[in-house]
């Protein structure tokens, strides 16, 4: 069965657990892991049988079999590597908070999208939030929205310690622009609690038509839509309407293919960006809709 081949920028968490999703896909071919030394990453990747480099996006960029590239680098790599990625006409999914092309949330606005070459795909808050976001929003009219990203301090790496003011900044951004909220705000908490909880996800809204009941079914609908490829994606809460004040709480357990399950705050964005190549590479096979 032909499948397009998939280079992914960056060995580490989110690198491997990408990989493993990847794997599954029925358009997709992983092809090649690159980074910039020998890391644990690399070698996983290369005894799995995958084409490595240590040479970064060089290696990518010297390679015409690689089709769609994610980059799981940092906001201030990917700004270096989005050009050159561009130059070389590879289809790129940013999984840093860079920005660098337009913001996609699988089940929100991917289907509005065309002629892009580089795909955003927020932050993992914004995954979790925007899609509620855009349900309150839709038929309660969001003058204002808040939302409360909760994640395990394990399952925050090195990548996501050095983007933090890009994640606050893109998230609300995403709730503005994506998720239709007249104004957002996006906070992130690092919790050091042993055992490592789960990530949860609060999103608070003041709306201008607060319709309990087309609040509630927007909110269970959109939901379904983000468990098509995120299971571990649950309502904990649902909507608490309070005057014209709406509180929902999202939990997000994760798949495990190679993190620990607490960490789908990595499982929710990278489970959206295999969403987002598997259909891009649906359409590039010609296959029917």
């Amino acid at each position: 069965m032909e499948k397009i081949k998939v280079g992914i920028i960056g060995p580490g968490n989110i690198g491997s657990d990408l990989m493993y999703k990847v794997m599954r896909s029925e358009n997709l071919q992983m092809y090649m892991m690159t980074g910039i030394s020998e890391s644990e990453g690399i070698k996983r990747a290369e005894g799995l049988g995958f084409k490595t480099s240590i040479e970064g996006v060089e290696a990518i960029l010297k390679d015409s079999e690689v089709k769609i590239v994610f980059d799981a680098t940092s906001a201030k790599a990917h700004q270096i590597h989005a050009p050159l990625l561009k130059e070389a006409g590879k289809i790129v999914i940013d999984m840093t908070p860079a920005a660098v092309g337009p913001y996609v949330v699988p089940c929100v606005n991917l289907d509005q999208l065309s002629d892009v070459d580089n795909f955003n795909m927020v932050t993992c808050g914004g995954q979790a939030t925007v899609p509620i976001t855009y349900a309150i929003n839709k038929v309660a009219d969001s003058k204002y929205t808040e939302i409360v990203s909760c994640i395990s301090s394990k399952s925050a790496g090195p990548g996501t310690r050095a983007s933090i003011d890009e994640f606050t900044q893109t998230t609300a951004s995403a709730l503005e622009k994506v998720g239709g909220a007249d104004r957002g705000k996006a906070i992130i908490v690092l919790n050091p609690a042993e055992p490592p909880l789960m990530m949860s996800n609060t999103i608070y809204s003041i709306v201008k038509n607060p319709d309990e009941q087309k609040i509630v079914d927007a909110v269970k609908d959109i939901v379904k839509q983000v468990q098509a490829y995120v299971p571990g994606y649950k309502l904990r809460v649902p909507p608490i309407i309070e005057g014209n004040k709406v509180t929902v709480i999202i939990e997000v357990e994760g798949a495990g293919d190679f993190l620990p399950k607490y960490s789908g705050n990595l499982d929710i964005i990278n489970a959206a960006a295999v969403a987002v190549a598997d259909k891009l590479a649906h359409k590039m096979l010609g296959k029917a809709v």
